[in-house]
């Protein structure tokens, strides 16, 4: 399997401080978004269209923005927002 997720842009920074059990749901959500992409775009880096429109994933403690990039065969997550509840 190719297809991966990352932080990109100021998320990295900011999951550094996000606690471990949000992040971990985070991760899990991500790990997801990466199969059902794998999915979806079996021959991603062939890929010539342009690239699904991102979205934003509620978990429990915050919430996430995501977006697919099919032809790098990434789904980067670019910001997080930890509300501690």
């Amino acid at each position: 399997m190719s297809w991966k997720w990352e932080y990109a842009f100021g998320a990295e920074e900011t999951a550094r401080a996000a606690p471990a059990d949000f992040l971990a749901t985070v991760s899990c959500r991500a790990d997801e978004l990466v199969r059902a992409a794998e999915a979806l775009h079996v021959r991603g880096r062939a890929h010539e269209g342009i690239d699904p429109k991102g979205g934003e994933i509620i978990v429990s403690g915050g919430w996430f923005r995501y977006q697919v990039v099919v032809r790098s065969e990434r789904v980067y997550v670019v910001q997080i927002t930890y509300l501690g509840f």
